[in-house]
């Protein structure tokens, strides 16, 4: 285990301490000073992850100074001792007493994808094909071909009443009711087909979402007694056990032909994992005591130092004698609370109703929640558009950047509740990096569907040129130390301008990945959807003009996709080039960077972007059982 703080005496009555050398108990974290082969030999990160002088004071309120620095530094130091990369020494050869099978099963899945290492991420996001071929084209080949894959499908009896107004137009108020914009059903589908495979496979996904958003939190939702394959099981079987008897029972089998119902159902699945680590914390009584004794050192800082009360052996046995000898309110936090244990005298402390930790927690459920809504919201705007068929150019701007602002809206929120820096709520770096990402996808997923009902070229260039507007414009100038000082001065940000230009790198490099992910899936599903076995399953791509009048097409959205997708590569260049000319600032270089140090966030990225792509062609999806 290297060691990444050098502790030494303090002198505090003599000397006035600094402020980059934070004072625990009577000794002092100092970072290590880098020796000047290390610095010569050591690629520096623009934005001071691996500089001596964020480090230092100067850097006090970066995202990076302190454990993710030295983290980053030491990965560093260690791939400079194998040239050409870290664990280039065993790339060949599995090491002493492992088969190739068995070293290729550690190398390239465990510790990558379940218990990702360091090392490890970061000789596969070094190279910027493996990065972006596990980051972008991973998730979007995942997301092509679970929806690719065929469903045994039955034409309609003539005479089932039950079949959506299958393929009709509408021909009036008074007869049928409007086909819905993505499409009536063609065909019927078989239930468990369906159920499990195609929704199995979705409602894993978000199980592995959800499990790797608390492994990022650095907490197991499952029971310790169970243990996660066992507790994992049990809840899939459940998500799919549930539907059965609504689909058997005839006076609720209408209930299975809407989306709605389906992906409400996912969400409470979703919701299981985090019920059961709230159940777990209160019956541990987390909310209430520590989970284990202080040490001497950390009864410094506790009442029980001064007062000369003993340490309990269990923090549940001091628990259950300060409720017998407690006297006041319960329910008043502020209350004060009278302790008397048999000593002269009783000792009066202030009692703390909830623990920062559990406090914590609590944020972090209100996080997850706000990240479920941005989807609620979603499905409710693309309703809204599908049923609103057709728009002209100014009410599809309008709709896009409506949901642009939404999204944001939410984003602003999360970002808020999760924090960057300990102390701020969650205070959570690699969680709001996720989350970050999460929006990114979430709205561009949305917008990418849109593609599909735009009739005329005029309306994909009206977009994009707002868009790479946007961006080669506006990120420039978002990162300038002027926009930084307007920002405090409102009092919308407290961080340091590095701190501010390190978040602002980041953000456009999750803005980079979620649009090549995005397009990628579009692009992909689209040809597979409309070419391929299920194409009378998502009649919203089947681009044959029978479901509304219109003169859109597989070729102009294809085509006109495509010509987008070239025009954000380009924008994305142009933002890069910019940011390092006039800022110093390597976005590819800090993207890394960041893996590397969490290297949980690689498995938990492409999680959470299948799933919203999974989201958004569940959404389309025409269900209409056998």
């Amino acid at each position: 285990m290297p060691s990444f703080f050098q502790f030494t005496q303090g002198s505090e009555s003599r000397v006035r301490p600094h402020d980059a050398s934070p004072l625990l108990g009577r000794f002092r974290a100092v970072p290590p000073r880098p020796s000047p082969r290390d610095t010569l030999r050591r690629r520096p990160s623009q934005l001071g992850l691996l500089s001596d002088r964020l480090v230092a004071a100067a850097g006090r309120g970066s995202v990076h100074v302190g454990y993710g620095a030295l983290i980053a530094a030491q990965l560093d130091d260690e791939a400079a001792d194998f040239p050409g990369g870290p664990d280039v020494q065993d790339e060949e050869q599995p090491p002493d007493g492992l088969s190739r099978g068995q070293w290729l099963w550690q190398r390239w899945v465990v510790d990558l994808w379940v218990a990702p290492r360091q090392l490890a991420v970061k000789r596969v996001v070094e190279r910027w094909w493996s990065r972006y071929g596990l980051l972008v084209f991973l998730p979007a080949l995942l997301a092509v071909v679970w929806c690719a894959i065929p469903f045994p499908q039955y034409p309609f009896p003539d005479d089932d009443d039950d079949n959506d107004d299958a393929g009709l137009p509408d021909t009036g108020h008074l007869q049928r009711p409007k086909i819905p914009g993505h499409g009536a059903a063609r065909v019927q589908i078989d239930f468990w087909f369906f159920l499990f495979v195609y929704y199995g496979f979705y409602n894993i996904t978000a199980l592995i979402w959800i499990t790797k958003v608390f492994n990022l939190y650095s907490l197991n939702w499952w029971p310790q007694s169970l243990g996660f394959p066992l507790t994992v099981s049990l809840i899939a079987i459940f998500s799919i056990a549930v539907p059965i008897p609504i689909y058997l029972h005839p006076a609720t089998r209408f209930l299975v032909k809407y989306n709605t119902a389906w992906i409400s159902w996912t969400f409470i699945i979703m919701a299981v994992p985090v019920a059961i680590a709230v159940l777990i914390l209160t019956t541990n009584e987390r909310h209430m005591s520590l989970r284990q004794s202080l040490s001497e050192t950390q009864r410094i800082f506790t009442t029980s130092w001064w007062t000369g009360e003993p340490e309990p052996d269990s923090f549940a046995r001091a628990d259950r004698r300060r409720r017998r000898n407690f006297r006041g309110d319960l329910y008043e936090p502020d209350a004060l609370v009278v302790v008397n244990d048999g000593r002269p005298q009783g000792v009066r402390m202030r009692r703390r109703w909830l623990p920062a930790s559990f406090v914590r927690f609590m944020w972090f459920c209100v996080a997850l929640y706000v990240g479920l809504m941005a989807y609620v919201l979603g499905e409710a705007y693309a309703e809204l558009y599908l049923r609103t068929l057709p728009h002209n150019e100014l009410e599809t701007v309008v709709y896009v950047y409506g949901w642009i602002i939404t999204v944001h809206l939410l984003d602003a929120l999360s970002a808020w509740v999760l924090g960057i820096r300990e102390g701020e709520r969650v205070g959570s770096y690699p969680l709001s990096w996720v989350f970050k990402l999460y929006f990114n996808v979430t709205y561009m997923t949305y917008v990418r569907a849109l593609y599909a009902r735009l009739r005329k070229p005029s309306e994909f260039i009206i977009l994009q040129v707002l868009s790479s507007t946007g961006l080669v414009v506006f990120t420039p100038i978002m990162m300038t130390q002027l926009f930084h000082k307007a920002l405090v001065i409102l009092g919308l940000t407290t961080q340091s301008y590095e701190s501010y230009k390190k978040l602002q790198a980041r953000n456009v490099f999750i803005r980079f990945l979620a649009e090549n992910t995005t397009m990628s899936a579009f692009l992909g599903s689209i040809v597979v959807l409309h070419f391929g076995a299920n194409k009378d399953v998502y009649p919203y791509f089947a681009f044959d003009g029978n479901d509304t009048p219109s003169s859109y097409g597989f070729g102009l959205t294809f085509y006109a996709s495509t010509v987008t997708w070239a025009c954000e590569l380009v924008a994305s260049l142009a933002v890069r080039i910019l940011l390092r000319v006039f800022f110093k600032v390597d976005i590819g270089l800090e993207g890394k960077l960041d893996l590397a140090v969490w290297p949980e966030l690689l498995p938990t990225c492409v999680a959470v972007t299948l799933h919203v792509l999974q989201n958004m062609l569940f959404s389309i999806i025409r269900l209409q059982f056998r």
